[in-house]
């Protein structure tokens, strides 16, 4: 099973994405995501984080929280286990990086960007300050067809 992180970084009402558009054989291809990757043999979550973001942004988060813990179930792509976190505190400047293009996008535009249906479950939480949560999401294909919250069915 492979264990990631992904982060939505914020700075006042923006949040740093990323446009996957680099890699032919990407399974994000053409999807908007927050920045983040899989973890190394022996890190933590936050080890991870930190590592991720500063080689895909060039950023060091001084401020951050764990937000929650996101299972992905695929019959095509097997299971993951995302560690999904916030930051509001960094510093650097952003450099480019061989995952996409990174932009900084109003929170207002974020709904209007092409992202898989989970994410767009598991931001909304983020926006709405839901405490630690743990997410379940099932596809079939490109679609999402099941959505557990903390135990519970959602609908999607």
């Amino acid at each position: 099973m492979l264990n990631t992180t992904l982060c939505y970084i914020r700075r006042g009402d923006e949040y740093l994405m990323l446009h996957r558009v680099k890699k032919d054989h990407d399974l994000n291809h053409g999807k908007w995501v927050g920045v983040g990757g899989k973890f190394e043999e022996g890190e933590s979550p936050e080890e991870c984080l930190l590592r991720e973001v500063r080689e895909e942004t060039g950023l060091t988060l001084t401020q951050y929280q764990f937000r929650g813990i996101i299972t992905f179930v695929s019959d095509e792509w097997g299971t993951e286990y995302m560690h999904l976190f916030t930051a509001d505190g960094f510093t650097g400047d952003l450099t480019e990086t061989s995952e996409g293009v990174l932009r900084w996008i109003p929170e207002s535009e974020m709904d209007a960007l092409p992202q898989w249906a989970g994410d767009r479950i598991f931001f909304k939480l983020v926006r709405e300050d839901a405490p630690f949560f743990s997410l379940k999401l099932c596809y079939r294909g490109d679609g999402l067809v099941r959505a557990v919250l903390n135990g519970q069915e959602i609908s999607i």
